[in-house]
């Protein structure tokens, strides 16, 4: 009679699912001791290998995003804002613009959390299974410049359109500063999915 426990380590190694291994165990006990059904016992320790696997690929999402810092919806201060509508916000938060492939577009002076709202529904959708890419409009028009120039921006639209949700931060200014003006790459149709201007 083999032993199920080293069963149960050989085929989670097998299918790279090192949670079940460290939680199969722990849950046969509990099982067990609640008189779990085999079906209610594998849907938990399949639950526990799949909860680990969407928060694992939330944060490789959200580290390769390119957030200049982690902020969320949650900490942003709207008393410093009351003209802004928390039920707005709430409403981005959902992702249901993400879903129908609409713009939005946060404008404001300097100053007003229009970056930190921005990063904080790109690490919600980011939750959500998108990817995420997040850059100022200066670096966004040099990375398109550079493909032109390299002759490689078909190459660089299409990694683009892999993206869920493509964060321009600092629009307001790209007319001030040397160099982001006057630029040969036309964008085109593919800039029409979905992002978030801040």
């Amino acid at each position: 009679m083999t032993d199920p426990v080293k069963d149960i380590t050989h085929l989670a190694t097998a299918l790279k699912a090192p949670r079940i291994r460290d939680h199969a165990t722990r849950l046969a006990d509990q099982a067990r001791t609640d008189g779990w059904s085999y079906e209610e016992y594998l849907a938990a320790v399949l639950d526990r290998e799949v909860s680990a696997r969407d928060a694992s690929g939330a944060d490789m999402r959200i580290r390769y995003a390119g957030f200049p810092t982690r902020k969320s919806i949650e900490e942003f201060n709207f008393n410093h804002q009351p003209a802004l509508g928390r039920d707005v916000i709430a409403h981005l938060a959902t992702g249901t613009f993400l879903d129908q492939a609409r713009n939005v577009v946060l404008l404001g002076p300097p100053g007003t959390g229009k970056t930190h709202l921005a990063i904080g529904l790109g690490i919600k959708a980011a939750h959500r299974g998108h990817r995420v890419a997040f850059a100022t409009a200066i670096d966004w028009v040099t990375r398109l410049k550079t493909a032109h120039t390299l002759g490689k921006l078909n190459a660089e639209l299409g990694r683009l359109r892999r993206y869920g949700l493509i964060i321009v931060d600092e629009v307001g200014y790209i007319g001030t500063r040397r160099g982001g003006g006057g630029s040969p790459v036309r964008v085109g149709p593919w800039w029409s999915r979905t992002r978030c201007s801040g």
